[in-house]
């Protein structure tokens, strides 16, 4: 059998390329990937004109798919989760719409509309509607960087608005556009230190309720606020504290207490109800308001009017409303998503990405018609309703009817309400953003991932909000470019009675095959890091010669690419090859390929390079190439019955 025949035959196990497709449809089938991988579309296929209409109709409102097997079983556990988390929604909105510096009001109001839409449009059991204390955040320290909600509430409480509609216009518009893997470029680390570091900050703009200030810095960096708390030293209110110390003492016991037994969750969640009426009956007792003690005041019944006139679309502000309401929008969607998949996953069921995305985002914009800011499903919220036994999202429905109620009847009952117990509620919900756990896991898991998520916390905390969150993103995406434009590339060697190759840096048994260099190219080759493998292929090639010439050793003879990984290339990287297929040359080497991705595939032949390079050298495994190379590198053909190197033998016998 000549060389010939045995490369023939070793090339049997040939790497094919795909069959020729036009380019429109190669472009449609990426773009189907890209945009529906899910394949949303596959369930109106062969079906009358009619059902399609039922279908598309369930698509926008899931509540029309399940509410026919919904039960009496059902709805009795959907009530009692609803009165509990409504008994959550009332001091929480209170408190989050006070720091967003928003009338209390509209916390309430945020609680009754948005949570109506979502029961109709949202794909989750479990999440529950409200506003966040994030967002509140944002929404205070961006617009008020602008307008100051004492100097212009009208104009503040109009941004607010108007900021509510462009957060709800973009999730709406991720959703119906397939957008959402954007949201996926916030990582869980940079997650995990924005949320904590927002948490720090909001924690420290309580101490102006706490310690019952009046005047305080619109700043949120810890300087500033530090700087505004220790310069009023004098106006402390000691009546203030000790009674915002003690019911932050009583709602972080609760909350030890839920922790520790699961079936008690119910007296953290109706902690900070109980927490507002003891509050309110102790200052109407005692008049603690005229001691230093602020109270929240007259609260209008009435459920939402409608502030659709409100939005300040003519405003010379509006740059302002659009930009928070891009960044809230975003954050809100981030959480949102991510807690209605986590409670999916512990019941077993599976929620829609982007019909999420549209029902937070119809919510949002609703709401902004209806005198509500921003909403999304918060954790604490979410997590009580899970707990409580929700079945459906009839839950948000039950609690949506429970605060409309509320705002019908009882709001002259929370004129006594102190702002410091709103501010106790405040900090005791925060303290559970400040994963400290997962960032002392990141440190173990990921070095990397620990300094975004540090990143994050720190430009938070010591800068702004946004700027917090631009770094955090900064550092995400300079990691993926630094993946992108420096890709791994390793040697390759053959582990010991085997025929597997690994890299010889994470396997130190791995032996080098004599003669034959095998490198391993573990990313897509593109622009941005086509001149890097180019030289850092020529250093392997110039290292592995000088480790051969100094050991006496045979010379280098091939240079064997795994290009496995290697899912798809441009004209750059096309270009690269050619340039390491001259380079190879010119040392007298011979290049060998091994199971490039059928795009590769499909370039390097209309390119030429495959014709450069010869059929005969691509190969499906690296096994396979390492047979005909060692038996080019032979008289004889060796004996292939291992993969081993130190097994191979030329004895004529083998021929």
């Amino acid at each position: 059998m000549g060389t010939g025949d045995y490369i023939s035959a070793e090339a049997a196990h040939r790497v094919e390329m795909p069959p020729p497709q036009p380019f429109i449809n190669s472009l449609r089938n990426s773009l189907m990937e890209t945009f529906f991988p899910d394949d949303p579309f596959r369930q109106f296929k062969n079906q009358p004109a009619p059902r399609r209409f039922v279908l598309a109709l369930q698509y926008f409102l899931p509540i029309l798919e399940w509410a026919p097997r919904y039960t009496l079983s059902f709805f009795k556990a959907d009530l009692l989760a609803g009165i509990t988390i409504a008994s959550l929604a009332v001091p929480q909105g209170i408190s989050y719409a006070k720091l967003a510096n928003l009338p209390p009001i509209l916390g309430l109001y945020s609680s009754f509309v948005p949570p109506m839409v979502y029961a109709f449009m949202g794909s989750s059991k479990d999440v529950a509607v409200g506003t966040v204390a994030v967002g509140s955040l944002l929404t205070a320290t961006m617009i008020g960087k602008e307008v100051k909600a004492t100097e212009n509430p009208a104009l503040y409480l109009h941004l607010a608005f108007t900021a509510t509609f462009f957060a709800g216009l973009l999730m709406a518009s991720l959703g119906l556009l397939r957008l959402g893997f954007i949201v996926d470029f916030l990582s869980h680390a940079t997650i995990v230190g924005f949320m904590g570091g927002a948490a720090t900050v909001v924690i420290l703009q309580q101490l102006k309720g706490v310690l019952g200030l009046d005047h305080f810095t619109h700043s949120t960096d810890v300087i500033s606020v530090l700087r505004s708390v220790f310069s009023q030293f004098h106006q402390w209110r000691w009546e203030s504290a000790l009674l915002g110390f003690c019911f932050l003492f009583y709602l972080i016991l609760t909350r030890f207490i839920s922790k520790k037994r699961a079936k008690l969750f119910w007296i953290s969640a109706m902690a900070p109800l109980v927490s507002v009426i003891l509050g309110s009956l102790l200052v109407y007792f005692t008049h603690a308001e005229k001691h230093g003690v602020q109270v929240i005041g007259n609260l209008k019944k009435g459920v939402n009017p409608l502030s659709v006139s409100d939005l300040a679309f003519g405003s010379a502000y509006l740059t302002t409303a659009i930009k928070t309401g891009i960044i809230t929008g975003v954050i809100a969607l981030a959480e949102g998503i991510a807690v209605g998949r986590s409670f999916a996953m512990f019941k077993n069921y599976h929620i829609d990405g982007n019909k999420e995305m549209i029902a937070f985002g119809t919510m949002n914009i609703i709401g902004s018609f209806t005198s509500c800011y921003l909403t999304t499903g918060p954790f604490s919220r979410s997590a009580v309703n899970f707990n409580a036994g929700c079945k459906t999202a009839v839950s948000n429905i039950v609690m949506a009817l429970a605060v409309m109620i509320t705002l019908l009847f009882l709001t002259p009952l929370f004129y006594y309400t102190p702002i410091v117990v709103l501010s106790a509620i405040i900090i005791s919900a925060m303290l559970g953003l400040i994963d400290y756990q997962a960032a002392i896991h990141l440190w173990h898991v990921d070095k990397y991932d620990f300094a975004v998520c540090m990143s994050a916390y720190i430009g938070v905390v010591f800068g702004s909000v946004e700027t917090g969150l631009m770094i955090a993103v900064a550092v995400s995406l300079l990691r993926v470019l630094l993946f992108v434009v420096r890709p791994k590339t390793s040697v390759l060697g053959n582990i010991p009675d085997s025929k597997i190759y690994r890299s010889v840096d994470q396997y130190p048994t791995a032996c080098n095959v004599p003669g034959i260099l095998i490198l391993d190219i573990a990313a897509p080759i593109y622009f941005a890091n086509a001149e890097y493998l180019r030289e850092r292929i020529v250093r392997w090639i110039d290292e592995e010669e000088e480790k051969l010439k100094a050991s006496g050793e045979i010379s280098l003879q091939y240079v064997i690419l795994n290009m496995s990984a290697v899912g798809s290339i441009d004209t750059s990287g096309i270009s690269m090859m050619d340039e390491v297929k001259k380079i190879i040359d010119r040392r007298g080497l011979k290049l060998v390929l091994v199971n490039p991705g059928a795009d590769v595939m499909k370039k390097l032949t209309k390119s030429k390079i495959i014709e450069k390079i010869g059929n005969e050298w691509i190969y499906l495994t690296v096994g396979e190439a390492v047979s005909a190379c060692n038996y080019m590198l032979h008289s004889c053909k060796p004996n292939y019955s291992s993969d081993n190197p130190e097994t191979w033998s030329s004895s004529s016998n083998n021929v």
